[in-house]
């Protein structure tokens, strides 16, 4: 492994607490942090990485963006040991609290290894938790740690511009509402239909107030695949960063929209997730120092997962892989039609989006 040291570097967040028990109850989907590790670790790319051990984030911490009473319920649905944090989809267990602040934790950690400038880029493969509110969890996520590293961001090393990019097959609407009324630049490209998880994220939904038009949906019918999808990087998301010129940017680097994931249906391969791991690290260069960082997100297919990770590191590291990572050809891909319907949302998208009253034309 690298010795840490040097803004030009990558850190890879890990401790042996990610590999346990997830927020999900879908057991098959915890083998991937394992998996994940175990794949680097193979295929030489871990060599290339700065590993960083985190501490779990602190109440006070975690109080810069959730509420104490909030913090009071998840704590003590810790101690019960069952039950539910959400409606439902958020089981409690005796250890879940911790693992949210070890969570938090890390990805606090990458604010600082990349505020302190001591590498240009970070991966938590534990963090991404987009969908958690200021009061409550949601879809797996008991804190958005994404919100909480940007916060961090801000207050503690004076990044003005921030911006996040949310690729997870499903809507990042926590980290949509935290930011709403504010101009920070979020994008996220989901699926959605009006009745897909969290039935969020249509195109009309764009923030308000002061953050009106800076928070921009792309949403993609099922079966979109990766040809749709780079129509959407290359029409929208890579324009609408270079309109906005982040001072630092952050990755939800969720792989559930995988063509193997069994909860999301966008049928996209490695090769999508190249493409946004390329994007984001020449964003990052363009208008960032290279500053990044990066959250797993979504992924309940085990060694989809570990794939993408592995081809996300090799684009942050420069280091190809000792063997390759990619899909194999027989993976699902693109439904025809919902390419056409895809291509049809982003002729709207331009105009709405991008168009002349675009607040991000106004520097």
């Amino acid at each position: 492994m690298a010795s840490c040291g040097g803004s030009s570097g990558t850190a890879l967040i890990w401790h042996e607490g990610f590999a346990g028990r997830g927020f999900s109850p879908i057991q098959r989907s915890w083998p991937r942090y394992a998996l994940g590790y175990a794949l680097l670790r193979d295929t030489g790319l871990l060599d290339a990485l700065h590993v960083h051990r985190p501490a779990p984030a602190r109440r006070r911490e975690l109080l810069a963006v959730h509420s104490a009473a909030y913090l009071d319920q998840l704590l003590a649905a810790d101690r019960a040991g069952s039950g539910v944090l959400d409606y439902g989809d958020t089981p409690a267990w005796r250890g879940v609290y911790r693992r949210a602040r070890l969570v938090a934790g890390g990805s606090l950690a990458m604010a600082d290894l990349v505020g302190r400038g001591v590498v240009a880029h970070a991966f938590n493969p534990a963090g991404g938790l987009h969908h958690a509110r200021r009061d409550r969890a949601a879809g797996f996520c008991p804190v958005n740690d994404v919100v909480l590293a940007l916060r961090r961001l801000q207050h503690r090393y004076g990044f003005r511009r921030p911006a996040v990019l949310d690729v997870d097959g499903h809507h990042g609407d926590g980290t949509q509402e935290l930011l709403s009324e504010e101009p920070i630049l979020t994008l996220s490209i989901h699926q959605y239909d009006g009745r897909f998880f969290p039935r969020t994220g249509s195109l009309e939904e764009i923030g308000s107030g002061p953050g009106a038009g800076y928070h921009l949906n792309l949403p993609l019918p099922r079966g979109a695949g990766d040809r749709a999808y780079r129509a959407v990087l290359e029409r929208i998301v890579e324009p609408a960063l270079n309109l906005y010129r982040p001072d630092i940017l952050l990755l939800q680097y969720g792989v559930d929209a995988h063509a193997l994931d069994p909860l999301v249906g966008l049928r996209l391969t490695t090769r999508s997730y190249q493409a946004i791991a390329a994007l984001a690290h020449r964003v990052a260069h363009r208008h960032c120092g290279g500053r990044l960082l990066v959250f797993s997100g979504g992924g309940y297919h085990p060694e989809a997962a570990a794939r993408c990770w592995a081809v996300l590191l090799s684009e942050l590291t420069g280091r190809a892989p000792s063997r390759p990572v990619d899909d194999d050809p027989s993976v699902p891909g693109e439904e025809p039609d919902a390419v056409s319907r895809t291509l049809a949302m982003l002729d709207q998208a331009e105009e709405r989006l991008l168009g002349p009253a675009s607040p991000l034309r106004s520097g």
